[in-house]
């Protein structure tokens, strides 16, 4: 019965045209507090999901918005049984004697208060940092290519995309899913030559809605000099002529997140910088850089892909 819950809401969240990654996340997610109360949600209650949430919190240490999202899931799931269009608590109570209810409410539901729940540590990198990250990249290839490594090709691989995510202030997927197709020439931009422009097809979506695209202009003429770089000498070393992604990995057709993460966060350590500067610091030290340099705030904006300047103003370290 419960599987068979779980198969409906499935499709539910399908027919709303939700993404097959959320879907599968929200799924694992109420599977987690059912194995957490070992109970089915017939018998679930308010008690036990502020037990659970309390966990995560106390225990696991999970951040807030993780633990709105984990509330979001189950809430959701709970509205699909207990909907009467579905008919789930009606056999529940035929099979069971007890029906689910709506374990999550305005009682127990985390608010989402502030517009950035991100930990204080997360920020953009310094100039000074960033020239650093960028010189140990780079150091990194040289070594492992005068030791004779193989690795030197990923490391300059991984390098180039640690440039790109920042010279074009990409989010970590959106730099993952570059083709080689998505870098072009811009009209207006006639000295960056082929790279004057690169076409994101894979931005951060909406609720329900595909990836959004957006097109992102070179402001800065070094990043031409990384590309050219990489496309006409390292890029054909991986022998992927007839695959089409900016990036691809020795096993598999793309590079994973994995690796991207692994990287940055392996040589930020080892330049002792903090913590908190990740992958999406790259993000946000593009936005404060532009604003630092004059750039018109508006085209920051369009070229980040922000909705809303608040949202850019935020990103503004």
């Amino acid at each position: 019965m419960f599987e068979a819950m779980l198969d409906g809401w499935r499709n539910q969240m399908l027919a709303r045209n939700l993404a097959v990654v959320t879907i599968r996340n929200r799924l694992n997610q109420v599977r987690a507090f059912a194995d957490h109360c070992g109970t089915f949600p017939w018998e679930w209650s308010a008690q036990l999901a502020d037990e659970w949430f309390a966990d995560l919190r106390a225990i696991r240490h999970c951040s807030r918005s993780t633990v709105r999202g984990y509330q979001v899931s189950l809430r959701g799931f709970c509205g699909y049984v207990i909907d009467p269009a579905y008919g789930w608590a009606g056999e529940c109570e035929r099979r069971f004697g007890s029906h689910p209810i709506q374990v999550i409410n305005e009682v127990n539901a985390a608010a989402h208060v502030a517009e950035v729940e991100s930990a204080p540590s997360k920020r953009a990198f310094t100039r000074v940092e960033l020239q650093m990250l960028f010189d140990h990249a780079d150091e990194q290839v040289a070594l492992k290519r005068r030791l004779g490594r193989k690795g030197w090709v990923a490391a300059f691989r991984d390098a180039t995309m640690i440039k790109v995510a920042y010279g074009y202030g990409l989010r970590r997927n959106e730099t993952r899913m570059l083709d080689a197709a998505d870098f072009g020439p811009n009209p207006d931009g006639a000295e960056f030559g082929e790279y004057g422009v690169v076409y994101v097809r894979h931005g951060k979506a909406q609720r329900g809605s595909p990836p959004k695209r957006r097109s992102v202009l070179t402001v800065w003429p070094w990043t031409v000099e990384v590309l050219e770089q990489w496309f006409t000498e390292v890029r054909p070393l991986f022998g992927a002529e007839d695959h089409p992604a900016a990036w691809p990995s020795e096993r598999r057709a793309r590079v994973a997140l994995e690796v991207i993460n692994h990287r940055l966060a392996g040589y930020r350590d080892a330049l002792g910088l903090e913590p908190g500067l990740d992958f999406h610091s790259l993000r946000r030290s593009y936005v404060t850089h532009l604003i630092e340099d004059g750039w018109d705030p508006r085209f920051v904006q369009e070229q980040v892909g922000h909705n809303h300047a608040s949202t850019t103003s935020i990103y503004t370290c």
